[in-house]
């Protein structure tokens, strides 16, 4: 359903994942998203930042349409996503889904098995005929091994996924993922449920992944969005006032209300 952008002859295009134009969005009556442009580059992590309501997690969940199950929203304008226009009437949510995984604030592992749990959105969308025994063990143990979880479970993968410790089950959540290929993830405060520990584990694991994925984070947390992201997108009232590099939007801020956020003198 969707491909890459690919390089032309000569230098290195700068390629983008997601890109965005004038998306307003209105749940119901109530406007969240007024007009929002944007490009977010491929192989990077990019956080978007703001004061609770501005739009972020909105913008996130736009990204592989998951706001239309709420019932009651209206969107407007482009998305295109890996260069498909996510809302032609040939795409398919279920692919989307699959090529734009999402993690969610608080960790949602089945509860089934950590084998059933690694394996599941492997079994709905690949024929079964197609799915032997071997071919299931190894996507649970590369998939653990990727989000490095295989050493603490591999002796308990029949065991219920809803009784790991909350980091792993947020590591699982991700792994997940990692058997449907996708080629961008989506994390909504990933960490937000997670104490110091867990929140470096999670922040590690990005970084391990930030080199495959384009990986777009929601996150309150500023000295997270600093450690954790290669460039900053800061939301307010439903529009973006600033995008940049990490180091710009927090040393650099071109914008007076980015910088009063960022040093904590929001409101």
């Amino acid at each position: 359903m969707m491909a890459m952008p690919q390089e032309t002859s000569g230098a290195v295009q700068e390629t983008y994942s997601i890109e965005t134009h004038n998306l307003s969005l209105w749940y119901g009556d109530f406007q969240a998203l007024h007009a929002v442009s944007v490009r977010i580059r491929s192989g990077l992590i990019t956080s978007l930042i703001g004061p609770s309501g501005c739009g972020k997690t909105t913008l996130l969940r736009c990204l592989n349409r998951v706001n239309e199950r709420y019932g009651n929203v209206t969107t407007t304008g482009d998305i295109r996503v890996l260069g498909k226009n996510i809302y032609d009437e040939d795409v398919s949510l279920v692919e989307l889904r699959r090529c734009v995984g999402m993690v969610f604030q608080r960790p949602n592992p089945l509860p089934i098995s950590i084998y059933e749990n690694v394996v599941f959105g492997l079994r709905i969308h690949t024929p079964a005929a197609q799915l032997s025994r071997s071919v299931l063990d190894e996507a649970v143990e590369t998939s653990l091994k990727e989000v490095l979880l295989w050493d603490a479970v591999k002796d308990k993968l029949k065991k219920r996924a809803t009784g790991l410790q909350l980091e792993q089950q947020q590591k699982l959540c991700i792994a997940r993922l990692m058997p449907l290929k996708p080629q961008v993830v989506l994390m909504d405060e990933p960490c937000s449920a997670l104490d110091a520990r867990g929140t470096e584990a999670i922040e590690d694991l990005m970084s391990i992944l930030g080199k495959r994925f384009t990986i777009v984070i929601v996150t309150h947390n500023m000295a997270q969005a600093r450690r954790a992201s290669e460039e900053c997108i800061y939301m307010y009232m439903g529009k973006i006032v600033e995008h940049g590099t990490t180091l710009d939007v927090f040393l650099r801020p071109r914008n007076k209300e980015t910088e009063n956020y960022v040093e904590g003198r929001y409101g």
